[in-house]
């Protein structure tokens, strides 16, 4: 029998004095987890005073999307675009990559690659 684990979670995390909404992305992404998670994510922006928050996206789990489900992270992108300062995205795949240049493209804040997390923090906190 084969486990098929995939989903979204969502956190807080801290370094030294910061703090960064982090996102934990694991195997092929479906609709039902944008349905679950969306709302998450609303109610987390929702609370915070500072309209720009930056985000750590750990991608190293994940081996991408459904059609529908890629919709559906194209159109959270769009609603909150304006809400994020820095997007460090942590991956191993060329294709993440290329999805970071892309992403730049819909949010209004930077984004960008990252293959070793502490690099990412590092640039976070810049």
């Amino acid at each position: 029998m084969t486990i098929i684990r995939h989903g979204l979670s969502i956190g807080i995390d801290r370094v030294e004095t910061d703090f960064f909404l982090t996102l934990r992305i694991v195997g092929k992404l479906t609709h039902g987890d944008y349905e679950k998670i969306t709302p998450l994510i609303d109610s987390a922006l929702e609370g915070v005073k500072s309209p720009k928050v930056n985000v750590f996206v750990d991608a190293l789990e994940l081996e991408g999307w459904e059609l529908r489900a890629a919709w559906d992270d194209l159109k959270l992108g769009l609603k909150h675009n304006k809400d994020f300062n820095k997007i460090a995205i942590l991956g191993q795949k060329k294709w993440q990559k290329y999805l970071a240049k892309i992403a730049s493209w819909f949010i209004s804040g930077e984004v960008k690659y990252f293959e070793e997390v502490n690099a990412a923090f590092y640039w976070l906190k810049e």
